[in-house]
This record gives structure tokens, C-alpha cells and sequence, in this order.
């Protein structure tokens, strides 16, 4: 397995590093959607979210939140995005589970506005059903 974030936890690739420690690394994406867009990752790999263990989720979550506090005074922006695309048809590219920092300003013509969807009549008892019981297996 050939996976760029990997290479980067061992040194083989450059990254500008944000932070690390024993669990997690921090760095900026090399194609950012703002500058300053940044990604936390655990060193372990794990393909996506549901992979990662809960001991190594919670390391990941508490950098991921004291990094998004360092883009958002560090850049001065006016808000942030906390991303993690999960799957293909996610948008995930890099296959080793990330958060993504994106620092946004008001200005910056990013629209990540989804078209929301209404549920018809009924429907929504019959989606949350499903998650229930998928949850409680």
C-alpha cells in the first residue's frame, strides 16, 4: 500500500507540519481551499471515520479542535469548515481517514451551501428506523 499520508508520518514525503505528537500529526493541504486549509490525521492508518478505534478518535477530535482554534486566531478568518469525506462517493481521495480545517472568510466565494431535501409524509420516521436499528444491532 502505497498512501501519501503514510509517507508523510514517516518523513518520506514534505509537509508543512502544524503539529504532532505520538498519536496525531497535523499539516497544511497542499491544495487548499482557502490557505491555511489544514489536515489532522492519526498516524495509524485507517481507510475511514468508522475505521478509526474510539481512544484514537478522541486524540484525533481534541487536535482537530485545537487546530480549527489556532486557523481560526492564527488567520484571523471569519469562520471554519470541519470536513471528513468518507468514501468515494464523499469525496475522499486520500484513503487514510482526515479531518479537513478549511479557514473561510465571508468574501471568499466557497459555497459548500448544499440543496437540502424535504422528507415526505412519513418518510422520516421510516429513515431514522433504519438508523435505529442498524445502531442497535
Amino acid at each position: 500500500m502505497d498512501c501519501v499520508f503514510c509517507n508523510i508520518i514517516a518523513g518520506k514525503e514534505p509537509a508543512e507540519i502544524i503539529y504532532e505528537d505520538e498519536k496525531v500529526i497535523s499539516f497544511l493541504d497542499i491544495r487548499p481551499i482557502n490557505f491555511g486549509h489544514a489536515l489532522v490525521i492519526p498516524k495509524k492508518h485507517y481507510e475511514n471515520f468508522l475505521a478509526v478505534p474510539g481512544d484514537e478518535m478522541n486524540a484525533v477530535s481534541n487536535i482537530t479542535q485545537k487546530i480549527a482554534e489556532g486557523v481560526n486566531k492564527g488567520l484571523g478568518c471569519d469562520g471554519f469548515n470541519i470536513i471528513a469525506n468518507n468514501g468515494k462517493a464523499a469525496g475522499q481521495t486520500v484513503f487514510h481517514f482526515h479531518f479537513h480545517i478549511i479557514p473561510r472568510y465571508n468574501t471568499d466565494r466557497f459555497n459548500y451551501r448544499p440543496k437540502l431535501k424535504s422528507y415526505d409524509i412519513g418518510s422520516m420516521k421510516e429513515f431514522a428506523e433504519k438508523i435505529r436499528i442498524a445502531v442497535n444491532k
